[in-house]
């Protein structure tokens, strides 16, 4: 029925029509709401219906765990900071952080794909997709105190600036839901960091409870790491189940490894890459322990603890593995992931006054993953001409 609806209204969209100028708008939602007609078979290649459009949306699928989960935290943690968890129940406390959060994906899409629809129809090209997952995550690896507008900046500057000025979905070399974190943490550094941006203090429609906000002061474990003098004064029993404050959907390792077992059985996420990174920080976090740094409590977190805390689990598996900006040969990406975790833990043990080292070490590799491309790519045509030679 859609199919024949779309048949029959785009004769309007085409050269000549009424509506041609805005052709790509419609070829972005007929590909958005129907599989493209593009299964071939010739000879050895196959090519099958699953799109771009298709593997973003898996990857929407598998950050709704993490999110759903992110928006009872969100109502957990005004209602213990209240003191009324006994009286709250857990569908007030759901619809809550839903209703907190639903303004925010509002703005995220609105902004983001309005500025996709200007740009496609100015270079007369097709909507694209990227910004189909960014605007998902952008919301959930912010503070749930951010403001709209504060948000509204942010991801018009990482569109623009970390996308579209490189020529769009697939040509830019940063991803942009870590640039507009990026962009806020550096701009607006007071509503982004520190102990009083995690927990959201007001009513809303109805719910929630008022909190005197300049009272509640929540850290996050990694903040607490940063400033204890000893490492008996962190508590990370909460970063398994995720009722601890955090950015929305970064605070629960259970919700998060749902997500990745659904990228890793359709195959959209590179077990690579993902598995690579939980290795590089391993292993750094490891080294540091043997070191037995005195009076750096990062330094003697045990490594599950560097893995389970702050952004690790959500970067490593929703960030890491995109496909567009990390490395794409294979070999490459025990490499980039690797040094993924192995930078990480390195900024939260070395440099105290930022305690979170993921979205640094993941923008710091976006850079260099095309040159370790580059050295395996040469690395191959090496060994393939030396074979010639023989």
């Amino acid at each position: 029925m859609v199919k024949k609806y779309l048949d029959k209204i785009r004769p309007n969209f085409e050269e000549g029509g009424k509506l041609s100028a805005f052709r790509s708008v419609f070829d972005g939602m007929e590909t958005f709401l129907l599989v493209p007609n593009a299964t071939s078979r010739f000879g050895v290649s196959i090519h099958d219906a699953i799109d771009s459009k298709r593997i973003m949306s898996f990857v929407v699928i598998a950050l709704i765990p993490a999110l759903l989960f992110g928006m009872y935290n969100v109502g957990y943690q005004n209602a213990a900071a209240a003191g009324m968890l006994s009286e709250t129940s857990f569908i007030e406390m759901f619809m809550y952080g839903f209703a907190l959060m639903l303004p925010r994906i509002i703005v995220s899409y609105g902004v983001g794909l309005g500025i996709e629809f200007v740009a496609a129809q100015w270079k007369k090209e097709e909507i694209q997709e990227g910004y189909l997952v960014s605007g998902l995550i952008i919301p959930m690896i912010c503070p749930i105190n951010t403001p709209l507008w504060m948000m509204a900046i942010a991801v018009a500057f990482a569109v623009i600036i970390g996308k579209e000025i490189y020529g769009g979905t697939g040509m830019n070399i940063f991803n942009p839901a870590l640039i507009a974190r990026a962009f806020l943490f550096f701009a607006y550094p007071t509503s982004m960091s520190g102990d009083q941006v995690w927990v959201a203090t007001e009513k809303f429609l109805g719910l929630g409870y008022d909190l005197a906000s300049d009272a509640v002061t929540q850290a996050t474990p990694l903040g607490v790491a940063a400033a204890a003098s000893s490492i008996s004064e962190v508590d990370f029993t909460g970063t398994i189940t995720g009722l601890i404050p955090g950015s929305v959907g970064e605070t629960s390792v259970i919700a998060i490894a749902i997500g990745a077992v659904i990228l890793l059985w359709t195959r959209i996420a590179s077990w690579r890459t993902m598995g690579s990174v939980f290795a590089g920080g391993i292993l750094t976090a490891l080294l540091f322990n043997a070191m037995g740094l005195e009076g750096n409590v990062a330094a003697q977190m045990p490594w599950y603890e560097h893995i389970a805390a702050g952004g690790f689990c959500f970067g490593a598996v929703f960030m890491a593995t995109d496909p567009v900006t990390s490395a794409r040969t294979e070999n490459g990406k025990f490499i980039y992931g690797f040094l993924i975790g192995v930078v990480a833990v390195l900024v939260r043990v070395l440099n105290p006054g930022y305690p979170e080292g993921m979205m640094l070490a993941i923008l710091l590799m976006n850079m260099f993953a095309p040159l370790i491309d580059y050295v395996f790519v040469q690395r191959n045509i090496n060994k393939r001409l030396s074979r010639v030679k023989k």
